[in-house]
């Protein structure tokens, strides 16, 4: 396939995806609103800050992630249906459901999109350990690492990779060291994404940035599939953006961050371009690391650091309005993903 009609392909399959989406979006929002699948905003006394800032917002569906996931599996398996199992020659182009670039992360995201699901659905019901119900967060985390490990051993057992591409120094070969990496990796980026996914808009425009430059950086490594595959996520989520904006509709909710994390993960490793993951997601580094600073310093200090973390909602405990926190982190994640895309190119 010559680089034209790569691009004509990754190009279509994102507006396609897009307005799937988007024809979607009432049958979700009239399903969630019907059998009140809101969102419960906690009010215990160890988040007044949060408590303060988001009351207004509980009973706003969650669980909008769906539409990212759900659209770009049936994508996949309806086009992989009507060219592999109806042979029809035409749907060949925009097969992108392949075993060598893409069953992986579609594997991952439909896996993780399940168990997101269920954490949502707890959360709703008031239903487990966590606050306000849902998974606890140790629990969690636990499950992330269970996926981790399936993906190391695939990675490094069955797939053979154990080299690490720094750009400008080239590649290294880490062995076994390999696993745990990807473990690290797979388990920060999911829990950073859930970490982003606080305000309208936030965490669908930073993972829309972010996946938007993986499908670059696999175009030019010539994985159109995979590539593909990044636009036809982006461009669902550009959908799931237009309604989840301020005042948003639905939230996204863990069946959208756990699953979007993981498969952005399995993403840069299988372009050996996770050196650069932490650039072209700052902000998702950003705001894990705030999360993460506050519970040390309130162990070693007694006191808070932030007014609320993760840093979002201290910029607006001290005045910001949401759009312009929300705003400015786009535009944060948006400069960081072209320098990221740029330094991945030296040496290449």
């Amino acid at each position: 396939m010559s680089n034209y009609a790569a691009l004509i392909k990754i190009f279509s399959l994102s507006v396609i995806a897009f307005w799937l989406a988007i024809a979607l979006t009432p049958i979700l929002t009239r399903f969630l609103y019907r059998y009140k699948f809101g969102k419960r905003i906690r009010a215990e006394g160890d988040t007044p800050v949060f408590s303060r800032l988001h009351e207004k917002k509980n009973g706003t569906p969650t669980m909008g992630g769906v539409l990212v996931w759900f659209t770009v599996i049936v994508l996949a398996v309806l086009f992989w249906f009507l060219d592999r199992g109806l042979n029809i020659q035409f749907f060949h182009f925009f097969n992108f459901l392949t075993r060598q670039q893409t069953l992986l992360p579609l594997g991952i995201l439909g896996a993780t999109a399940l168990l997101g699901l269920l954490d949502d659905y707890l959360g709703i019901k008031g239903i487990g350990g966590g606050k306000g119900g849902g998974l606890r967060v140790r629990h969690r985390l636990l499950f992330y690492t269970f996926f981790a490990v399936v993906g190391a051993y695939w990675f490094y057992y069955k797939l053979e990779f154990d080299i690490l591409h720094i750009p400008g120094f080239g590649d290294f070969s880490i062995g076994w060291w390999y696993m745990p990496l990807f473990i690290f990796v797979v388990i920060a980026t999911s829990f950073s994404v859930n970490q982003t996914d606080g305000l309208d808009g936030l965490a669908g425009g930073v993972l829309a940035t972010s996946f938007f430059s993986y499908g670059v950086i696999s175009f030019l490594q010539g994985r159109v599939d995979l590539a593909a595959l990044c636009a036809v996520i982006g461009g669902a989520l550009l959908a799931f953006l237009w309604f989840n904006i301020y005042p948003a509709r639905f939230f996204m909710g863990d069946t959208g961050s756990m699953s979007l994390g993981t498969v952005l993960a399995v993403v840069a490793f299988l372009t050996n371009s996770v050196a650069v993951l932490p650039i072209i997601g700052f902000v998702l580094v950003l705001e894990s690391a705030s999360t993460l600073l506050q519970i040390f310093w309130r162990k070693l200090k007694g006191r808070k650091l932030f007014l609320s973390t993760p840093i979002h909602h201290h910029f607006e405990a001290v005045g910001w309005p949401e759009t312009k926190v929300t705003m400015r982190f786009w535009l944060i994640s948006a400069v960081f993903a072209v320098i990221g895309v740029a330094i991945n190119l030296i040496g290449r």
